[in-house]
């Protein structure tokens, strides 16, 4: 018995008092999706910090809000701001951490809704970040707030958390407040990012990413003598030509363990992000032609994406024995390789207690059984691994992952609703501990 109820009651008593705040989950995330927090630049990040303050408090959140000085992106007229809400309760115990980030990316074309109206259609919230995640947002507040309108002397801390830049690295945001020790296992013992992955999944991880950028170089000389130059373009073709010959068809070979959902991403994967060779782009306005030259540049971006069975050194080596090999095949060919960024797999146990409190959250307010995925991409569970060291990381929130960065972007009334069941029936567990 807990405090004189059982499980089955407690659980009960928060349905109930998460279903009586369904309006209020519906006002709450058509304000967060009003304040456009679009990334990059980075805008409106302390209105929304301020919003979530002002709405926080009132419960007994002690809050701060953080500037991530200095990082990439953070300047006078847009400064990375960040929110950490905590809330203490009447003893010791673990501390469990609500984190979304809050930022959104362009809106794009293609909407039949207002992309920052918030609509509310067919049972449907609409609007950019609706799914990517100001909804997982909301509906963690919302879990929060009806779990500490119960019980306000729980044992331990919860804390909520609003963070910047997620959308381009999270160097503004999570991995900043990773460094200054807001996620050390010392602090916080269990973390839950909402992101949206379906409301019946838990994602353990997500597979490695490793930027790149390769450069092949030339000699300039005029277009009309191509011969007496040395072109770029054309070694940078031979570099594609290799991987198209041999690196893709490897990469199709390798395979993982870890659940990776959509089924194509259990392979090894990389994306040439962008490519450029020659003059730079005319400006919008420039009605006139390109002068006649050679390149004598040629720039390639690249996105891999590996697996947790692959090494940071063997993905590197793989791209750099590509390029020897064109160099030893091609007169004249040089190269330069420069790594942009990297970051390794990650994948939480399936039987940390944050997965285990979950689980049973998941069948107890949807009466099926959880899936386990990891993400394809990377998101802010890298930087609570790696520079936080805090293990007990997972994602679960509402949403359809595919609706991300889409036009008509929405989140479901009802799955919100749900997965805030889940998410205060986990707290309820990892809190005060199942009998």
């Amino acid at each position: 018995m807990i405090e004189g109820q059982d499980i089955e009651t407690r659980q009960n008593a928060l349905a109930r008092e998460i279903a009586a705040r369904r309006d209020d989950l519906v006002a709450l995330t058509q304000d967060l999706i009003r304040i456009p927090t679009l990334n990059p630049p980075g805008e409106c990040y302390r209105d929304i910090c301020d919003y979530l303050a002002r709405r926080l408090k009132p419960s007994g959140f002690e809050i701060k809000l953080l500037r991530a000085e200095g990082t990439p992106g953070d300047s006078a007229r847009y400064p990375r701001w960040n929110v950490v809400a905590r809330r203490e309760g009447g003893r010791v115990g673990p501390c469990v951490h609500f984190n979304s980030h809050i930022d959104v990316v362009e809106a794009g074309a293609g909407w039949t809704f207002d992309p920052f109206g918030g609509t509310v259609s067919d049972g449907k919230i609409y609007g950019r970040g609706a799914c990517d995640m100001k909804g997982g947002l909301a509906a963690s507040i919302i879990a929060a707030e009806a779990f500490i309108a119960l019980w306000p002397e729980y044992p331990g801390a919860i804390e909520i958390s609003g963070t910047a830049d997620e959308e381009t690295g999270g160097y503004g945001g999570v991995a900043w407040l990773a460094e200054q020790g807001y996620f050390s296992p010392e602090r916080v013992q269990h973390v839950i990012i909402p992101e949206p992955l379906n409301k019946d999944r838990i994602c353990l991880g997500h597979r490695g990413v490793m930027w790149a950028q390769i450069k092949t170089h030339g000699r300039i000389a005029h277009g009309s003598m191509p011969f007496l130059g040395d072109c770029a373009v054309r070694h940078m073709g031979a570099v594609i030509s290799e991987m198209e010959s041999s690196l893709f068809p490897a990469l199709a070979q390798k395979h993982t363990s870890m659940p990776v959902v959509p089924d194509g991403a259990r392979q090894s994967t990389m994306n040439i992000n962008s490519l450029h060779g020659g003059q730079a782009e005319p400006a919008p306005d420039f009605t006139g032609f390109p002068s006649a030259c050679v390149p004598d540049e040629a720039r390639m971006v690249i996105d891999r994406r590996y697996l947790i069975e692959e090494q940071a050194d063997e993905v590197r080596e793989e791209i750099i024995t590509l390029l020897e090999r064109v160099k030893a095949e091609r007169a004249g060919f040089r190269y330069d390789f420069e790594e942009l960024w990297q970051v390794s797999p990650t994948m939480t146990s399936v039987d940390a207690p944050v997965v285990k409190a979950v689980e049973r959250g998941i069948r107890s307010a949807l009466s099926c059984e959880p899936v386990h995925v990891v993400s394809p991409g990377t998101y802010d569970q890298k930087h609570i691994d790696r520079i936080g060291r805090l293990k007990y990381c997972i994602a679960y929130g509402p949403g359809i992952l595919d609706l991300a960065h889409q036009p008509d972007e929405y989140v479901g009334i009802d799955d919100m609703v749900d997965s805030a069941k889940v998410m205060a029936f986990a707290l309820d567990d990892l809190l005060y501990g199942r009998t």
